[in-house]
């Protein structure tokens, strides 16, 4: 308890694991509990059933858990789950689930969400994003996995952003982005797949190509969604991120961004 800070005020409901760090004027709420090896700057706000797991840093002004900005929201105990190893930067929000959607809002491990970033209720977020300055997620928002969200970009309630997908900063996001595309604009649209990325990860170039031959396909072929993607089947060769991408194309609800 000698790494928590004299003027930190910690519910005796809460969990703390022995070896957290907690800054100077720190609230910590009851139902919170923190995993071994975080740290917890100044004069942030952690309540509500609030679970932080391990080696994660939590930097100044952030508000964590509290109640979410839902009007419908009447009370109920519903959670928000941070994984390990995150990164939450200065006046990051993010808040717990609701009736209407689970009840629970989660973040997956080695996140950076960076400063005056959103995340609203019920969302879901993967493994590996990166969700930079003033980024906005309503409600609902699910992000898989390694996706880049640049600067001031909002996502409307309920869309989807595929596994390794990068957004354009300023973009206004209103329907699904598919798996490793580029998408950016007002309101965002498809620009190309994000080869960059996936080269950093180390896509080899046999899966590379066969993504942008369904890109092709798919987007660029004026073919009925339902056609193009049987014709992806037939005609590219089989990888695991074909795959995903027709999945996640199947799956859409909102439609996808063109």
């Amino acid at each position: 308890m000698s790494r928590i800070h004299q003027t930190a005020l910690i519910n005796r409901q809460a969990e703390i694991d022995s070896d957290v760090e907690i800054g100077p004027y720190s609230v910590i709420g009851a139902g919170v509990r923190i995993g071994q090896q975080t740290r917890v700057a100044s004069h942030v706000v952690i309540e509500g059933r609030t679970s932080v797991g391990q080696g994660n840093t939590i930097y100044q002004f952030a508000t964590i858990g509290s109640r979410p900005q839902d009007l419908k929201y009447r009370g109920e105990a519903s959670e928000l789950i941070i994984g390990n190893h995150n990164t939450i930067r200065e006046y990051v929000s993010l808040n717990p689930g609701t009736a209407g959607g689970g009840m629970v809002t989660r973040v997956g491990d080695h996140n950076l969400l960076m400063m005056h970033c959103h995340i609203a209720h019920d969302c879901l977020i993967g493994s590996h994003n990166i969700i930079a300055n003033g980024a906005t997620l309503g409600g609902h928002v699910m992000i898989q996995d390694y996706v880049i969200v640049g600067g001031l970009v909002g996502i409307h309630q309920f869309a989807r952003i595929g596994s390794g997908a990068i957004l354009g900063a300023g973009s206004m996001v209103s329907k699904d982005v598919p798996p490793f595309c580029n998408a950016t604009g007002d309101r965002a649209r498809l620009r190309g797949l994000n080869l960059e990325g996936l080269k950093r990860r180390g896509f080899t170039t046999t899966a590379i190509d066969a993504l942008k031959k369904a890109y092709r396909i798919i987007f660029q072929s004026k073919l009925k969604t339902k056609d193009a993607l049987e014709k992806v089947r037939r005609e590219v060769l089989p990888t695991a991120e074909i795959d995903i991408l027709l999945a996640f194309i199947a799956q859409s609800q909102r439609g996808i961004c063109r």
